[in-house]
C-alpha cells in the first residue's frame, strides 16, 4: 500500500532521472568550446604547473597580497574593512590588513577592494584586465573555507588568470569597449574569479559549466569608472565585484544550484550577447600551453599603467646623465592618444602624469608614499618641476598598443637635449622584474602595516607555498599588527 511519503519518494526519484537523462542528452549537445572549457577548469586543481609558471604564479600572488595591505590605508582599503565589519556573516576567512573574519563571498569582495585601492596590483595588456586583484582574493576566501593546500591554491589561482582573460580576448578588446561602453576589467574579472573560486571549492565538469553559465549571468560593468576620482567606484568595478560575482556563483552551484549545460551555444548565448562574430575556439587555444600569468604584468612602480614607461625612462635617463632638478628646462612626454588622456592632469596623484615626473625628477624615484600624497601636489617645489611637463598624445605609439611605450625628451638649461625611447616596460613579460626586485617592492608596500618580521614571514611563506598544507596558515601573517 502505497503512502504519501512513499509516493512522493517515488516521483522525486523518477523526476531525479528524468532531470538526470535531460542532462545527458543536453551533454550530447555541448559545444567544444564549452567541452574543453570545463573539463580544463575541473582538472585544474590536481593538475601539475610547469616550474617556471609556479613561480610566476608565486611573483603574482605576493604582488596581490602587497596591493592588498598597502591598500588597507586608502581610502577604497578603508570602505571595503568597514563594509565587512558590517556583515561579517560566517568567520571562516580574513579581511587582510585587519582582525576582521567572515564570509567567503564578503571576504572575497573586501580583499579585491583593498588589491585595487590603488594602482599597485597587476595587468594583463592582451585582455585589458587587472586578473590579480579579484582572482587572488576570490582563491584565498574560497581557499580558507574549504581548507585548501599551497598548491591547489597556486592552481584555482592560475586558472583565474588563464580564464578571465580568455574571455575578453575572445570578445574582441578595443572594439568591444568602444562599440558597447562596457568594461573589459569587470567581465574578464568576474570569468577568472569564478573560475579561481570554482577549482578552489574542487567543483566537477559539470557544475564548472553552470559556473560558466552563473559568471554570465554576472557579467556586467560600464566604462564610466573612467570618471571617478575617489577610486572606490573603480577598484568596485575592477575588483570587488568581479570577486563578489565569481565566489558567489560558485557558491551557488557548490551548494546544489544547477545552470544552463551550455552558455557558449545555443539560443541567447553569452557569445550572441557580446560578440556574435567571436571565435567560442578562442576560450581555450592554448590552454594548458600558454599561462596567462607569465604574461601579466607586475608594476614597479605604485601608479597607473600609463605612467609606468614614462617613469621608466626618466629614471634611465637620470642614471646615464645625472642632472638636477634645477638643470631642466622641459620634459616632454609622447603617449599613446586614449592613454594620454586617462593621465592627463587628474586628480589623483597616482594617475596624474605631470605630478608623478614632477616627483621622479626631485626624489629620484616614485615610492608607494609619494604616489598618494595628494597635499604634496600643491607643494611649490612640485609644481615649478610639474610646469616644465608637456604631454603629448602620440597616434604612432597608440598603433603600438597594447604595447604601453613612451618617448620622453629632456631639455636642460643649456639646451642639452636628452631622449629615451621605452618599448617594453620594466615589469612587463618583456621586461620583467626578478624575485629580488619583486621582494623590494612587496616589501616597501607592506612593512608599514604588517611590521617588519610579519612581512618577511609572509613573504617566504608565499615563496615555499607547495610545503603549506592548509592555506589558513597565511592568516595571522596577512592581520594588521
Amino acid at each position: 500500500m502505497l503512502t504519501r511519503r512513499r509516493l512522493l519518494e517515488k516521483a522525486g526519484a523518477l523526476g531525479s532521472a528524468t532531470l538526470v537523462s535531460r542532462r545527458i542528452a543536453a551533454a550530447g549537445e555541448i559545444s567544444p568550446a564549452m567541452s574543453a572549457l570545463s573539463a580544463y577548469m575541473s582538472e585544474a586543481r590536481s593538475r601539475a604547473l610547469p616550474a617556471e609558471v609556479v613561480e610566476k604564479a608565486k611573483h603574482h600572488i605576493l604582488d596581490t597580497l602587497a596591493a592588498m595591505v598597502s591598500g588597507s590605508d586608502l581610502a577604497p582599503g578603508k570602505f571595503a574593512i568597514r563594509f565587512a565589519k558590517a556583515h561579517p556573516s560566517e568567520k571562516v576567512a580574513t579581511v587582510a590588513a585587519s582582525d576582521v573574519m567572515c564570509g567567503p563571498i564578503e571576504a572575497a569582495f573586501a580583499n579585491a577592494m583593498l588589491a585595487h585601492a590603488d594602482e599597485t596590483d597587476d595587468s594583463h595588456a592582451p585582455s585589458q584586465s587587472h586578473p590579480g586583484c579579484s582572482v587572488v582574493p576570490s582563491a584565498l576566501a574560497v581557499g580558507e573555507q574549504h581548507g585548501i593546500d599551497g598548491a591547489q591554491f597556486l592552481r584555482a589561482v592560475t586558472l583565474g588568470y588563464d580564464v578571465g582573460t580568455r574571455f575578453t580576448m575572445t570578445v574582441g578588446i578595443a572594439g568591444f569597449q568602444t562599440s558597447n561602453h562596457l568594461s573589459t576589467h569587470a567581465i574578464s574579472g568576474t570569468f577568472g574569479s569564478a573560475a579561481a573560486a570554482a577549482s578552489a571549492a574542487g567543483l566537477n565538469t559539470e557544475q564548472m559549466r553552470w559556473v560558466i553559465d552563473y559568471a554570465s549571468q554576472e557579467a556586467s560593468g560600464i566604462k564610466t569608472w573612467q570618471r571617478d576620482t575617489d577610486h572606490i567606484e573603480k577598484a568596485f568595478l575592477f575588483a570587488g565585484m568581479p570577486a563578489r560575482n565569481g565566489v558567489m556563483g560558485a557558491a551557488i552551484v557548490a551548494s546544489g544550484g544547477t545552470g544552463v549545460e551550455d552558455v557558449l551555444a545555443g539560443q541567447d548565448n553569452f557569445l550572441l550577447a557580446y560578440a556574435p562574430q567571436a571565435d567560442p575556439m578562442k576560450l581555450v587555444e592554448k590552454l594548458g600551453e600558454r599561462y596567462e600569468v607569465v604574461r601579466t604584468n607586475i608594476k614597479k612602480w605604485s601608479v597607473g599603467s600609463p605612467i609606468q614607461a614614462p617613469l621608466d625612462a626618466l629614471k634611465n635617463l637620470i642614471e646615464k646623465h645625472p642632472f638636477a632638478p634645477d638643470q631642466v628646462k622641459s620634459v616632454v612626454v609622447r603617449l599613446p592618444t586614449s592613454e594620454a588622456a586617462l593621465v592627463n592632469n587628474r586628480e589623483m596623484p597616482d594617475i596624474c602624469l605631470q605630478y608623478m615626473v614632477a616627483v621622479m625628477l626631485l626624489d629620484r624615484t616614485a615610492s608607494f608614499l609619494s604616489s598618494h600624497d595628494k597635499d604634496r601636489m600643491q607643494d611649490s617645489a612640485i609644481l615649478l618641476q610639474r610646469s616644465k611637463v608637456q604631454l603629448i598624445a602620440d597616434e604612432a605609439l597608440e598603433r603600438r598598443l597594447p604595447r604601453r611605450e613612451t618617448i620622453v625628451e629632456v631639455t636642460l638649461t643649456d639646451d642639452t637635449k636628452l631622449t629615451e625611447h621605452v618599448d617594453a616596460v620594466r615589469g612587463t613579460a618583456e621586461n620583467p622584474m626578478g624575485r629580488d626586485e619583486l621582494i623590494v617592492k612587496c616589501r616597501e608596500l607592506m612593512t608599514p602595516v604588517l611590521g617588519s618580521a610579519k612581512t618577511m614571514s609572509l613573504i617566504e611563506k608565499i615563496f615555499g607555498l607547495e610545503n603549506v598544507k592548509d592555506v589558513r596558515e597565511l592568516r595571522p601573517l596577512l592581520q594588521r599588527a
